[in-house]
């Protein structure tokens, strides 16, 4: 059973008197970046100047700065730009600054599980992952909850890594919903996993061949959508709120026998091997 953390278990008067650097103010820099501020952190924004994503950290009130500026104030430095331009940023900007008893801070183990980047072992080097957009994590904050998180430590230098860690979860909300301990490797290779063979890949070519098979087979496009794409989400919002079993209960009768015998003709033995 994983770990888990909440609110009581969080001190955020462990970050309080340092300076936090968000690298990169696209949906979920500007989302923990406002959550953090309103958590009386101190927040510097670093954004490419010129850039939509700039003009919307000015207009939020921030000091925005470039990456090597926010690299040398920064106490904690979250990286948050897109993974496959995170290691130039990294090289180019972040590294030159990066000084004994600084922590280096990710939302998705990518670039340190495929050794992208290889920080300093005098750093603290940490993953704070909300399990949901930028966005939501916001709108939630300001409802007084949160957003589900992960957290993981791949470097503990200052032997509080875990607890800084925990005091940056907070500060985003995470530890309202809860915070689980996990790995760069874990988080990064199920994160991979969920995408391409599941949330993304699966779903969208899913909807795909049930499109095109009722086309072909003479159906109207439009009732096509319908059936394969329109009513998906109506069924996912099902499982959302009650389960599998709770959705099931929540369909018609030949819902629930298609779900529980057609099911596994579609996802066979086959697909489960191409998974794996």
């Amino acid at each position: 059973m994983a770990k888990m953390y909440y609110d009581k278990d969080a001190n955020l008067d462990l970050i309080k008197t340092s300076k936090i650097a968000i690298i990169g103010y696209g949906i979920q820099g500007r989302g923990q970046s406002l959550c953090l501020r309103d958590s009386g952190l101190d927040v510097v924004v670093s954004e490419l100047e010129g850039t939509p994503n700039y003009e919307q950290a000015v207009k939020d009130g921030f000091n925005v700065v470039s990456a090597d500026e926010a690299a040398k104030q920064g106490d904690i430095i979250q990286i948050l730009t897109q993974d496959h331009v995170q290691a130039a940023v990294y090289t180019k900007a972040i590294e030159p600054n990066l000084s004994e008893g600084k922590s280096l801070v990710f939302s998705h183990g990518f670039n340190i599980h495929f050794k992208q980047i290889v920080p300093p072992e005098n750093v603290d080097v940490f993953m704070i992952a909300p399990k949901g957009p930028g966005a939501l994590v916001r709108e939630m904050y300001e409802q007084g909850k949160g957003v589900p998180s992960l957290i993981a430590i791949y470097q503990d230098a200052s032997g509080q890594a875990k607890d800084k860690a925990l005091a940056y979860a907070k500060g985003i909300g995470g530890t309202r919903a809860g915070v689980i301990e996990t790995t760069f490797k874990e988080e990064t290779e199920t994160d991979l996993f969920g995408e391409q063979a599941v949330l993304c890949g699966g779903t969208a070519e899913l909807i795909k061949a049930g499109f095109d098979t009722l086309v072909e087979a003479g159906y109207q496009p439009e009732i096509a959508y319908f059936e394969c794409l329109h009513e998906l989400k109506l069924i996912t919002d099902l499982v959302y709120k009650y389960g599998i079993s709770g959705m099931r209960s929540r369909v018609s009768d030949t819902a629930e026998y298609g779900d529980i015998t057609r099911g596994k003709r579609v996802v066979s033995k086959e697909t489960r091997r191409e998974m794996q």
